[in-house]
């Protein structure tokens, strides 16, 4: 049974920024959602509060034994609309995170209409610029004060939101990836394929290594053999190949992106042939070598696409399409953007006005 949803007034309203100086995930709006959990009542207490610090204890069992689960995405403005992008696949997905880490599922129902409520309070905060909208994070970590190696009796869901300028400000120049040999992001078994915080904790290390080496992004291998390709940075990875669209396929290491599925989905409707596949990393070296490969770019939330210029592969330099932007990769890309800004006709029913 839906609970009434409680809002709290905030005295004073903040002073909205330039969201074109804005850096990303830096400035937060006037309102939360909030939501706790407890054994007796489960999922209770939903609430929109002034935006706030939490309070914790210091034996809070998500600071030492790892339960916090998040999302990310991102409310759209076109003209006095507010615009959501497939929200259920995102709540959807934090529940099969939170049933990895064996954390209570939330009504996926109810988070969508306290999300729903959330921006109505809170959509002049929604930017109408070119390429900027208001990121939105929902997360759930466990709070019971306990230090016991055992799932938490207690936890709290919050969603917060932040508005972001366009992740690249203008043209988006290509990137440049490092293939990282001797760590890995995640293991088969492991919890790869579900959002949680811990698989960003273990990607820092080798992000630093690659940013000394000179490289903006990690592109990961498997965790087994370390020999197949899974992700690059916090993204899914996108292949074109003798003109068809190619990523790694799912196999429960791998995030299964919801950007991810709308391209999957998206180039399909446009007619491309899209392979799900094992890529050995052997095959990628030589197929960027003998120009069978054209373009790569990441996908995800944040930016959408981002194009690859150079990929480091076993310490030889493979350069992708002199180094700029594809025409597959920009394509995507403007098709859906303009799907999620209101500009073009969703075929899919992908888009929720507010």
């Amino acid at each position: 049974m839906a609970q009434t949803l409680q809002i709290e007034r905030a005295n004073q309203l903040k002073e909205k920024p330039d969201v074109s100086t804005v850096k990303f995930g830096t400035v937060f709006t006037d309102y939360m959602f909030t939501n706790r959990y407890t054994p007796e009542h489960g999922w209770s207490q939903p609430s929109i509060v002034p935006y706030q610090n939490l309070e914790i204890s210091p034996s809070c069992q998500a600071i030492h034994y790892g339960q916090s689960v998040f999302e990310g995405l991102k409310a759209y403005k076109n003209g006095d609309e507010v615009l959501l992008f497939r929200p259920d696949e995102n709540f959807k997905r934090m529940n099969q995170s939170l049933s990895r880490l064996s954390m209570p599922e939330i009504n996926e129902e109810n988070a969508l209409n306290a999300l729903y409520e959330l921006l109505k309070v809170e959509r002049d905060w929604v930017p109408g610029g070119p390429g900027q909208s208001l990121y939105v994070r929902p997360f759930v970590f466990a709070d019971e004060p306990f230090l016991g190696v055992r799932p938490s009796e207690t936890y709290q869901f919050s969603i917060i939101l932040s508005p972001v300028a366009s992740y690249y400000g203008g043209q988006a120049d290509p990137t440049s990836i490092y293939v990282e040999d001797d760590f890995v992001r995640s293991v088969r078994g492991g919890v790869g394929s579900a959002k949680v915080s811990g698989n960003y904790a273990a990607s820092l290390l080798a992000q630093k290594k690659a940013n000394e080496l000179g490289y903006e992004q990690v592109l990961w291998l498997d965790g087994v053999d370390q020999k197949y390709v899974e992700e690059v940075g916090s993204m899914n990875i996108f292949f074109v190949r003798d003109g068809e669209l190619v990523t790694p396929k799912l196999n429960g290491s791998i995030l299964p992106g919801i950007t991810r599925k709308s391209i999957i989905e998206l180039a399909k409707y446009k007619g491309y042939t899209v392979r799900e596949e094992k890529i050995h990393i052997d095959d990628l070296a030589n197929d960027l070598h003998s120009g069978r490969i054209t373009e790569v770019f990441g996908a995800g939330t944040a930016v959408v696409i981002s194009p690859v210029g150079k990929l480091n592969i076993h310490g030889v330099d493979h350069i992708v399409n002199d180094n700029q932007v594809g025409p597959i990769s920009q394509e995507l890309y403007e098709n859906l953007t303009d799907i999620q800004y209101g500009r073009a006709e969703d075929p899919f029913g992908w888009v929720i006005r507010l």
